[in-house]
């Protein structure tokens, strides 16, 4: 795993060794082991490496085809590496490394941008042409790997965080309104926004191709729900069963220490029953936990640990939090809120002082409906089917704003929620069952000329664009595609490349592989949420691996306490970021409603842990980016 940047020097003279050192240095975390830069008359590139395959500095970048033609900056892994290089070593082509990356260069000079077809793992990428004078980029199909780019009058850069792009003297740190309010929202800045006016990502699945000051971007990949299998239940779990120790088993090849994520629920317990079953010394796993025991999976993850002998390591989330939020926070270089970044980041460091490469099982709950909001999507989507439409049009909404009066009683808020939802088509109805900001909140907090700038602006155009794009033959498999491609880039994989990077550590996700992701497509929905039992088929997949007491309790998660620890663990900090007199949170909302929404939390009337939260994370990376500049502007 790596650290990866560059920028064009077309129209940008200024740019020398010196700001690459500047950008690497930036990124110095992703890779602590070595570092390169490339600098001729078109380009300038720079590369930080976390060694994994062939230690030696064969391995190092930016690395060159045999002509020196092309240069490559590579961050990422390819799992099928291999099987490839056997493929061109058959054809004559000749490797000096053991690395993937000189793979990946060897067949690009061959094939160009379709050579990404062949390519399985997680990556972002950039190689320079010298004959073409351009720049190729990819980034990975499901977007493990980050890639941020900016494009501006011919200029061009990019990096593998917006922290490295931040040096260019021609970016700004403007602040795109319609992206904040995406992120109260969602809790992320969904792709291909950032935060920030000038800089933007490249989506997953797609390359660019940047050349004469022009920038190409185009999708390689998408997910394909459109074939659905007719074969029987029985053999897809087990084609899914071998599939998936088959991509586990291709995940445990690396030159250094390797482990694994361990939670305790069914995909970590799974994937870690796969590793040892294919391991000829006990794997090392790694679990997290809190004080408070419905927020504590350990028992479970021990459980799974003493079953397949691994050699377990545990770590408690006492009174970590506050003293430690500040520096975790400072990783994630736009506003970013899920709260379960908390115990990624230490159970990130707790697995790197024993290993450099961890396997977790990220990915099974949007890959086969494991959330609870599938099944009371399911419960909406039937109610909707089912109540006449004047009635959903007419009446409900009416009948939403008179609930809404008694919103801080529990079961009034969650009937308001449940007439919101039916009196919507299903893709609006997704949106407002899952966004992290209620609707009237928003309209009592925003600032007056916040909302005049956003005019008709509507965070439910990301959900119902990708809805829109889907090709699912259902609704579950449309709602699935929505969030492989909007929930999962933007969210979950930001959380954990972060907060691993922040570690220097490796992740890899098996149920995550392109070819998991394509079967489980062609899975009838009726296999993945059946009579209301989510995730059915890795279930039935994982039935020989595991206890019934691990595949059938309800879902934890990587949960945490945030209402109690906004009253009592971080309300200090809490406080001084929020309530702080003209600070960020103040040029988009109402300080008197932000300081009412805090006494109501505080005083037990009203939980708004959620959004308190995304406030102080707001809050947080407005300071670190933002707050010193605009006091002085």
């Amino acid at each position: 795993m790596c650290g990866i940047a560059g920028f064009s020097r077309y129209q940008f003279e200024s740019g020398d060794e010196s700001l690459l050192a500047d950008m690497g240095q930036a990124i110095y975390h992703r890779g602590p082991d070595a570092g390169g830069t490339y600098l001729d008359t078109g380009v300038g590139l720079c590369h930080r490496r976390l060694s994994i395959l062939d230690l030696s500095a064969a391995g190092n970048q930016p690395m060159f085809s045999p002509d020196r033609r092309y240069v490559i900056v590579f961050n990422g892994e390819i799992y099928n590496f291999l099987d490839i290089r056997a493929s061109l070593e058959a054809q004559g082509h000749q490797f000096t490394t053991h690395t993937d990356t000189e793979v990946i260069l060897t067949l690009y000079a061959l094939e160009g941008p379709a050579c990404l077809d062949k390519l399985n793992g997680m990556f972002a990428l950039a190689i320079w042409d010298t004959a073409e004078q351009s720049v190729f980029l990819a980034r990975d199909r499901i977007g493990k790997k980050p890639l941020y780019y900016t494009h501006q009058h011919g200029k061009f850069a990019f990096a593998s965080e917006i922290k490295a792009l931040l040096p260019l003297p021609f970016i700004s740190k403007s602040i795109r309104d319609d992206a904040v309010y995406d992120f109260f929202a969602y809790q992320y800045v969904p792709d291909p926004k950032t935060i920030f006016t000038d800089i933007q990502k490249c989506p997953p699945g797609h390359y660019m191709l940047f050349k004469g000051g022009e920038l190409t971007i185009k999708r390689y990949w998408d997910v394909d729900f459109s074939r659905t299998s007719n074969t029987s239940e029985e053999a897809l779990t087990n084609q899914l069963r071998e599939l998936t120790a088959h991509c586990t088993k291709q995940r445990m090849i690396a030159d250094v220490p390797l482990g694994a994520f361990l939670s305790g629920g069914v995909d970590s317990s799974g994937v870690v029953a796969m590793m040892a079953n294919q391991s000829e010394s006990p794997v090392k796993t790694c679990s997290i936990g809190f004080d408070e025991k419905r927020f504590n999976e350990t028992e479970f993850a021990k459980a799974v640990a003493d079953q397949y002998h691994t050699e377990h390591h545990e770590f408690i989330v006492h009174d970590n939090v506050s003293d430690n939020l500040e520096h975790i926070v400072s990783f994630f270089d736009e506003p970013f809120a899920d709260p379960s970044l908390v115990p990624t980041y230490f159970v990130s460091k707790l697995a790197r002082q024993e290993v450099t490469v961890a396997i977790a099982g990220d990915g099974g709950d949007e890959v086969f409906a494991g959330y609870e909001k599938y099944s009371v999507d399911a419960v909406e989507n039937n109610l909707r089917n089912k109540v006449p439409g004047w009635i959903r049009k007419n009446v409900l909404p009416g009948l939403a704003n008179l609930l809404s009066a008694g919103s801080s009683i529990t079961v009034l808020r969650k009937a308001k929620s449940l007439c919101d939802s039916l009196s919507c088509d299903p893709a609006m109805g997704f949106y407002l069952s899952n966004a992290q900001i209620d609707q009237r909140h928003w309209q009592q907090l925003v600032d007056p000329d916040f909302a005049n700038r956003l005019g008709d602006y509507h965070p439910s155009k990301i959900t119902l664009d990708a809805y829109a794009r889907a090709n699912g033959p259902d609704h579950l498999a449309k709602i699935l595609y929505t969030d492989l491609t909007t929930f999962l880039p933007g969210g979950i994989l930001v959380k954990v490349d972060r907060m691993s990077m922040a570690n220097s550590l490796e992740v890899r996700a098996p149920i995550l592989d392109r070819e998991v992701i394509e079967f489980a497509a062609t899975v009838p929905s009726a296999f993945k949420f059946k009579d209301g039992e989510k995730k059915h088929i890795l279930k039935e997949a994982f039935k020989p691996l595991l206890p019934d007491d691990i595949l059938y309790r309800k879902k934890m998660g990587f949960s945490v306490p945030l209402d109690s620890w906004l009253r009592n663990e971080i309300k200090a900090i809490a406080e001084s970021y929020i309530l702080k007199d003209n600070n960020g949170l103040c040029r988009y909302f109402k300080p008197a409603v932000i300081r009412q929404f805090w006494q109501q939390h505080q005083s037990g009337s009203y939980q708004h842990g959620t959004l308190l939260w995304s406030m102080l994370m707001f809050e947080m990376w407005y300071q670190r980016y933002i707050g010193s500049e605009a006091e002085a502007a």
